[in-house]
């Protein structure tokens, strides 16, 4: 079997990866060890985390960068914060940019997440929207979004967001652009603002062993709060933890979208490992996931997944084949930060097609 040189190249850096944590890694071990066996190991991690950022697939390429945060606490009683950069850059010459924050504070009655994100991405495309023309785009992106929820009772949240983004898609040539103009993909100016309710009852906000996450969200996207277009999207998610055993979780996901006199920009996508954003396209989805976790010696782990989602405008539309795209894979992860439960993973994922998805990033997938 011959493998492309992206995936080479994915490989050779989590090879360079590996080779760094397991170093790191036993030599933070056996400096713990020998400072206090007693001590607060909570005390001892550096409220700095750094990582890099590496994917591969046939949008972008392969793509590098890093990222860059800082974790601190408003209060004991609430979940660590963060406020944090990152930057990716590609052989395509794309290049993706954001700073990020998660607060928590009040003894977790107030939740915010905001962040200020920017790109340009050269897309190209093997099979674009299934039609099985290649083409090549470029997306400019620029944009601001706010969340704030607090907490009315128990684990339910209540609250409000809102984006301000400024999306634009031209074509590669003469050709591509009158693609692009006579499919209605050619971006806009959007500002929304929606509100949300959720449920949760996760152990920890990074990578929770146990319990759920129920949410439902709208946005409302109108030209009288300065964007191009009106319209609507709806959102439903919802993910469960089930801890099998002390080192074993199974989770899984449910989400859905919704969309309401939507431009085929606004339009929904395919979510999951494997696929390229925004290459399918139709005004609504369904994504079902499921993960097996399992924590190895010391700080690692492996995970497999399985999923599927569908794209639709009629209901009567799941019932082809054609509409529905599944992925499957698997990868490993290294608790960077082992207190708060915080990780870096490496997964490699196969898709429909042919397709593929190599990534190196922060966090669980869901």
């Amino acid at each position: 079997m011959t493998i492309s040189f992206p995936i080479k190249f994915f490989l050779h850096c989590i090879f360079c990866w590996l080779g760094f944590l397991s170093i790191a890694g036993a030599h933070a071990d056996s400096a713990n060890a020998n400072a206090n066996a007693n001590a607060n190991a909570k005390d001892k991690e550096s409220p700095w985390l750094a990582t890099p950022l590496i994917s591969v697939d046939p949008k972008l390429g392969a793509s590098v960068g890093a990222m860059a945060s800082y974790l601190f606490k408003v209060d004991q009683k609430s979940p660590t914060s963060m406020v944090g950069t990152m930057g990716t850059y590609s052989d395509s010459d794309s290049m993706i940019y954001g700073a990020f924050s998660r607060i928590y504070f009040g003894e977790d009655h107030h939740r915010i997440i905001a962040g200020v994100f920017g790109g340009e991405i050269n897309n190209e495309y093997d099979d674009f929207l299934g039609t099985g023309w290649p083409l090549q785009t470029q997306d400019n992106l620029l944009g601001i979004f706010a969340r704030y929820s607090y907490r009315i009772t128990d684990n339910w949240f209540v609250g409000a967001l809102g984006v301000s983004a400024n999306y634009a898609v031209t074509g590669s040539d003469k050709i591509t652009e009158g693609i692009l103009e006579l499919i209605g993909l050619t971006g806009f100016d959007s500002n929304g603002i929606g509100f949300i309710a959720e449920r949760d009852t996760r152990d920890n906000q990074n990578s929770a062993s146990k319990g759920s996450l129920f949410s439902v969200q709208n946005l409302a996207y109108r030209k009288s709060l300065g964007g191009d277009v009106s319209f609507d999207t709806y959102q439903i998610k919802f993910s469960q933890y089930l801890q099998l055993s002390d080192r074993h979780v199974l989770a899984y996901r449910y989400d859905s979208r919704l969309t309401h006199n939507a431009p085929v920009s606004g339009y929904s996508s395919v979510d999951l490992r494997g696929y390229t954003r925004g290459e399918y396209l139709a005004p609504h989805s369904m994504t079902f996931e499921v993960e097996d976790r399992m924590s190895l010696k010391g700080r690692w782990g492996a995970a497999f997944f399985l999923g599927a989602a569908t794209l639709y405008d009629d209901v009567s539309d799941m019932g082809s084949a054609s509409n529905w795209y599944p992925a499957v894979g698997g990868g490993i992860n290294y608790l960077i930060k082992p207190q708060e439960k915080m990780l870096v993973r490496a997964d490699l994922a196969w898709a429909k097609g042919g397709k593929y998805g190599a990534y190196l990033q922060f966090g669980t997938a869901f």
